[in-house]
């Protein structure tokens, strides 16, 4: 059996819809950080999910790997053919299949973008609050268990996806889940799906819990000299019980980028955004009562507004960062590095990471979605210096100790791929090797995403 025999025989059902195209295994291939390109030897785009299980199963039968792919925002190579095998472009399933109002759900393919999903919410009153900053695809979201700017508020994808269509490893198609919004029969096989990286089956529909739209929404930016008084600032926010929206952290050199970038004139220091939904009078209450402790945290600058123009200024060039924070070294690459801790070890944490790259030499812009205790690095690189690579992996190490030591986590939502494999066991210690069982349970022929999240023979 081999990945080209796997090859011919879909050609015979996909057609052209099965691609050996050069520029599209690149595109495929690529990353949005470090990783070395590693392209597949086809891509195939499904129409619907029983071309998925046809696809999934003919693959299994000729033990070629499988690799589901959304649009590829993701950072830590989740996405790469490293054992080589097809691609599963998911892109052309982008339907939104059922707005249940009453019920404040939604069913959705894989492919459909979370920006795609909010414009076709926009006249229902209702939206989906995960934000991870990229316009990723809901399966790929899923699949990682993304969160973002928003998470503080309402949660990460672990909390808003009610039930899924999974294809298995061997064609198998299974519902997940329901959508009552609670439940007590059997295994929770959704949450299982839910951050398994495409490693367990294939996603090829989710129903996702909605929000209302909130009757006012205000954003509002201050900035401290120092990076803890920014950080106690937000432990202060989140433990006197403002319901804050979005708090966001971005440091100095990240301010500097941001600057550059989109043509803002902030002071080079430590700054917080912060976004507040509710009632016009809530919202007041909620901007006054964080200047407060702002201005008792030595913040100065605050300034808060309800014009969605500037609202929308502000949060484009928070999620922009990550291209401003490139820029500042041209030519370069990123690694790019999560960690999340608990809210009371925040500060320490990321003064003491801040600490650490001023040592080492690189240039390392700190920002991150802080009201959950979620913070990341971005340390460029020099393209194939291979000296600078092993500078920043130690940088990275020292970060996840860190964060595990603090009773943290080595990734709050970039997940892990390949870039966070080697934190598994000591995260997880034997944990990790259930995990492989049941991979190995679930994708006895490790066809799946393969080499990433788990080590399975």
């Amino acid at each position: 059996m081999t990945i080209q025999t796997a090859i011919a025989a879909l050609t015979s059902f996909l057609g052209d819809h099965l691609t050996l195209s050069k520029s599209d295994l690149e595109a495929h291939g690529a990353s949005e950080t470090h990783f070395a390109p590693a392209p597949p030897d086809a891509v195939a785009y499904p129409r619907d999910t029983n071309e998925v299980s046809q696809i999934v199963k003919t693959c299994a039968d000729h033990d070629c790997p499988v690799i589901p792919y959304g649009a590829g925002t993701a950072l830590e190579g989740h996405t790469l053919a490293i054992r080589g095998g097809v691609t599963i472009d998911m892109s052309r399933m982008n339907a939104v299949l059922a707005v249940n109002s009453d019920d404040m759900d939604v069913v959705v393919q894989p492919g459909l973008t979370r920006e795609a999903l909010n414009t076709e919410l926009r006249a229902t009153g209702l939206f989906f609050p995960v934000d991870p900053g990229a316009n990723a695809s809901l399966g790929g979201m899923a699949s990682t268990r993304a969160s973002g700017t928003t998470a503080v508020r309402y949660g990460t994808m672990r909390d808003n996806v009610l039930a899924l269509e999974v294809v298995l490893a061997d064609g198998r198609i299974i519902r997940t889940g329901s959508r009552a919004r609670k439940s007590s029969a059997g295994y929770d096989l959704t949450a299982l799906f839910v951050g398994a990286e495409g490693t367990l089956g294939v996603i090829t529909e989710l129903t996702l819990r909605l929000q209302g739209q909130p009757e006012a929404v205000s954003s509002a930016i201050c900035s401290f000299d120092a990076i803890g008084d920014a950080v106690n600032a937000v432990i202060a926010t989140i433990q006197i019980g403002i319901p804050m929206a979005r708090i966001e952290f971005i440091d100095a050199q990240t301010t500097r980028a941001c600057n550059a970038f989109s043509n803002a004139d902030m002071p080079e220091v430590p700054h917080l955004m912060v976004e507040f939904h509710g009632s016009d009078a809530g919202v007041a209450e909620q901007a006054t009562r964080f200047g407060e402790i702002v201005e008792e945290m030595g913040g100065t600058g605050f300034k808060w507004s309800s014009l969605a123009e500037e609202r929308t200024a502000l949060w484009d060039m928070r999620h922009k960062a990550y291209y401003a924070c490139l820029a500042l070294r041209k030519g370069a690459v990123a690694l790019v590095t999560d960690v999340c801790v608990p809210i009371s070890k925040l500060a320490e944490a990321v003064e003491d990471s801040r600490a650490d790259i001023a040592a080492s030499g690189l240039d390392g812009p700190i920002l991150g979605h802080v009201g959950d205790g979620n913070y990341h690095a971005i340390l460029l690189l020099e393209p194939g210096n291979a000296a600078e690579m092993e500078v920043a992996k130690a940088l990275s190490n020292r970060m996840v100790e860190r964060a595990l030591a603090m009773g943290g986590t080595a990734t709050g939502e970039h997940g892990i791929g390949m870039g966070k494999l080697d934190y598994m066991r000591d995260e997880h210690g034997d944990a990790w090797g259930l995990m492989g069982d049941i991979k190995q349970a679930l994708d006895a022929k490790n066809i799946l995403n393969p080499a990433k999240v788990v080590q399975v023979n």
